[in-house]
C-alpha cells in the first residue's frame, strides 16, 4: 500500500484492502498466482468486480485487450522470453484489474518474472504518488520491454541464419529445423505484439483517468515501444519468407551444379565402358582365366565404387 507515493504496508490480508482504500491518498496493489474464481471472491466483493472480467482473469489464452467497466478496467497482458539456443518463445500471461485506487495482478504461472516489475516500480519511486497510474506503467513498461528484447533477439538470430544460407556446406536439415522454429515464435510474438498497440492506446485516454498528468509522457514513450516492435515483427517475419525462398533456390542452383558434375563423369566413363562392353575383354591379361583375376577386378570394382560414394558424400551430392 502506497500513501502520498511513499511505500508503507505489504503482506497484509486481502480483507484489509477496503479499509485502506477509505482514503483517497492510499493506493493499493494486490497479486495472485494461480487463483480460482473462488480465491478471488474475496476482493471481487471488495472492489466491485464484474464477473466477466474474473471469469476472464481465471481462464487462460485470452487475447491481450483492455476492456472497460463500470467501476474498473480489465487488462490482459503477455510476457515472452526467448530460448536463444533453440530459438523457442516462452509466453506468460497476466491479466490485471484496474480501478480508481488499486492494482489486482492475477499471474497464470510463476513464469512471469512480477518480482523485476516491482524492481521497476521500486527504481522509480518519485513517480509513485501518481497512484495506479505509476503501477499501470511499470507493469506495462516491464512488458513490451520484454517483447521488444525478443524481437531484438529474433533478429540476431535471423541473421545468423542468413549466414548460413550462404556457407559452402549448408546443413539444410538444421537450417530448416532453425526457420521453421523461428518462424513459429515470430507468429507467437505476433499474436501478443500487435494487440498491445490497441491496449496501450486504450490505457491513454484521458476518459479512463490512468495516464494522467505526469504519467502521460511515459505512456507515450511504451507506446512508442509497442509500434517500434510491431514494425519489426513485421519485417522480421517477410524476411524469414526470404531467407527460405533464398534457401531453396540456391539448394537448387546447387543441385543443378551436382548434376552437371555427375553427368559429366558419367559421359566420360560410358566411352570405355561402351568401347569394352562392345568389343569385350578376349585379349590375355594379368589373371586371364584365373579365379585371382575374377576377384581382383571384383575388389577394383568395390573399392573404385566406395571412393566415389565417399567422395561424392563429402561433397554433399549424395
Amino acid at each position: 500500500m502506497y500513501r502520498h507515493g511513499v511505500l508503507e504496508a505489504e503482506g497484509f490480508p486481502v480483507g484489509n484492502v477496503s479499509d485502506y482504500l477509505t482514503d483517497p491518498d492510499a493506493t493499493v496493489w494486490l497479486d495472485f498466482c494461480g487463483p480460482t474464481e473462488e480465491d478471488l471472491a474475496a476482493i471481487s466483493e471488495e472492489l466491485g468486480l464484474h464477473a466477466l472480467a474474473v471469469e476472464d482473469a481465471v481462464h487462460e489464452h485470452q487475447r491481450a485487450k483492455l476492456d472497460r467497466y463500470d467501476s474498473h478496467a480489465f487488462l490482459t497482458v503477455y510476457a515472452a522470453t526467448l530460448d536463444d539456443e533453440r530459438g523457442v518463445l516462452t509466453v506468460s500471461e497476466l491479466a490485471a484489474f484496474i480501478t480508481g485506487q488499486a492494482l489486482v495482478t492475477v499471474r497464470k504461472d510463476e513464469n512471469f518474472a512480477i518480482d523485476e516489475v516491482v524492481a521497476r516500480w521500486d527504481a522509480a519511486g518519485e513517480l509513485a504518488k501518481n497512484g495506479v497510474g505509476f503501477l499501470v506503467h511499470g507493469l506495462l513498461d516491464y512488458v513490451v520491454d520484454g517483447h521488444f528484447a525478443v524481437v531484438q533477439a529474433l533478429d540476431e538470430q535471423i541473421e545468423a541464419l542468413e549466414d548460413l544460407v550462404f556457407d559452402e556446406r549448408p546443413r539444410y536439415t538444421d537450417m530448416q529445423r532453425r526457420s521453421f522454429e523461428l518462424r513459429k515464435s515470430l507468429v507467437r510474438v505476433r499474436r501478443i505484439v500487435l494487440p498491445m498497440r490497441e491496449v496501450v492506446n486504450a490505457i491513454m485516454r484521458r476518459d479512463l483517468n490512468i495516464a494522467d498528468g505526469e504519467m502521460q509522457p511515459y505512456f507515450q514513450d511504451v507506446y512508442d515501444h509497442v509500434l517500434r516492435a510491431s514494425e519489426w515483427t513485421e519485417s522480421l517475419r517477410d524476411l524469414v519468407t526470404t531467407i527460405r525462398e533464398t534457401q531453396l533456390n540456391i539448394q537448387g542452383n546447387r543441385l543443378n551444379t551436382i548434376m552437371k558434375k555427375v553427368t559429366s563423369w558419367a559421359a566420360i566413363i560410358a566411352i570405355p565402358t561402351a568401347v569394352t562392353g562392345f568389343y569385350g575383354q578376349n585379349v590375355p591379361y594379368p589373371g586371364f582365366q584365373t579365379a585371382t583375376g575374377f576377384w581382383t577386378s571384383t575388389l577394383v570394382i568395390i573399392i573404385l565404387s566406395a571412393g566415389l560414394y565417399v567422395a561424392f558424400k563429402k561433397r554433399d551430392w549424395l
